[in-house]
């Protein structure tokens, strides 16, 4: 099993390069494709995905179950998955 990331600079590092893949991404795509739909959708694409995470990180957390403890979305994915088998829906 990997070590936490304790580093702040490592830390800081990894959230901007998160920052700039998604960015570079976005834009090769939106050059790729010159269209407002093609914009527009990865927008709408982008903004889901972000209020999807903080309903899994936050959402749970603070309205659903107190008891759960959000480390990532695989977390997130087996609260889940045990949560539906103990039949609590």
């Amino acid at each position: 099993m990997m070590k936490d990331i304790t580093d702040r600079r490592i830390i800081y590092i990894k959230g901007f390069l998160f920052l700039f893949c998604g960015l570079l991404s976005a834009a090769l795509l939106v050059v790729e494709h010159p269209e407002l739909k093609v914009g527009f959708l990865l927008l709408v694409s982008i903004w889901c995905f972000a209020r999807f995470y903080y309903f899994a990180f936050y959402v749970i957390e603070q309205y659903v179950d107190s008891t759960y403890k959000f480390s990532g979305l695989w977390s997130f994915v087996t609260y889940q998955w045990h949560r539906r088998r103990r039949g609590n829906p």
